[in-house]
């Protein structure tokens, strides 16, 4: 994600900027740090910005574009930038682009945090006031009178910029004077909606997890069936064991009433077999006679 915060001296920049860094992992590049950090290792822009800050004028534009260009081929760009203070005019934001396309890089959003001037100068007049009734220090900067010459500076240099990338349809606007919460989630909102934050890749990545929860649904189903299957099949197995237990019982009563019913017949075979000798003998006893 590759952004611009675009906004007047006292409009929020800073405390979004530390947001969308933390949220994003993404880099904040101030163009005073950078020179201070090309300076501090002397590299060959460093070098001459050097010489232009000891000599108390203001760092041109394309020293301070040849320190963002190094800045940009570290490795840790990688995630994407967050631009704070930099551009501040039209011909810095149309160097920016040309720097940007030779590197293959695509600014995705300019975010401007649009607020009420008049409100900006009584909040800082209240502040102002309460920290000298607590007996506090105020910052020479941090005064009204500075932030009126600031907000002309802004007006003149740097308000144009708002034209210049809505003509090159990168601007998005949000109202400042909302609370810090309401200000950041507006933000979050708005790149969500132009993908800056790769909505659909976090809904590819929730689809593997979609199918694997619908995986083990369909082997839980088979599972549970068995579950209940066997369940039953306890349930139901002392009623099965009482019913053999009859069918056994059973037998063993059917098994001896046959036995006896063989008996019986025997017996009645035997006692007809005897009779019928009695009678045999008897009878040739008679004849001899």
């Amino acid at each position: 994600m590759r952004l611009i915060l675009l906004g007047p001296p006292g409009a929020g920049k800073g405390t979004q900027a530390q947001r969308l860094v933390q949220k994003h992992d993404l880099i904040q590049l101030s163009t005073g740090e950078m020179l201070r950090a090309a300076v501090a290792a002397q590299t060959p822009i460093g070098l001459q910005a050097k010489d232009v800050m000891a000599s108390g004028a203001l760092v041109p534009d394309e020293i301070v574009i040849g320190i963002i260009s190094d800045r940009l081929d570290q490795p840790d760009m990688k995630n994407g930038f967050i631009l704070d203070g930099f551009p501040r005019t039209v011909p810095q934001a149309a160097a920016l682009d040309e720097l940007l396309k030779k590197k293959h890089i695509k600014l995705d959003a300019v975010i401007e945090l649009r607020v009420n001037e008049s409100a900006l100068l009584d909040r800082v007049e209240n502040r102002v006031a309460e920290m000298r009734a607590r007996g506090e220090e105020v910052r020479i900067d941090d005064t009204p009178e500075v932030l009126s010459k600031r907000l002309a500076n802004y007006r003149t240099q740097t308000e144009p910029l708002i034209h210049y990338y809505s003509e090159r349809r990168k601007l998005l606007t949000v109202d400042g004077m909302m609370t810090i919460e309401h200000v950041t989630r507006e933000i979050n909102r708005i790149l969500s909606a132009i993908g800056a934050v790769e909505p659909k890749a976090t809904a590819k990545a929730a689809a593997p997890a979609k199918q694997a929860k619908a995986g083990a649904s369909k082997t839980a189903k088979p599972a549970g069936k068995k579950a209940k299957t066997a369940k039953k099949a306890v349930k139901t197995a002392p009623k099965a064991a009482k019913v053999a237990k009859k069918a056994k019982k059973a037998t063993k009563k059917a098994a001896k009433k046959t036995t006896r019913q063989t008996a019986r017949k025997a017996g009645k075979k035997a006692a007809k077999k005897t009779t019928r000798k009695a009678v045999k003998k008897v009878t040739k006893k008679r004849a001899k006679r």
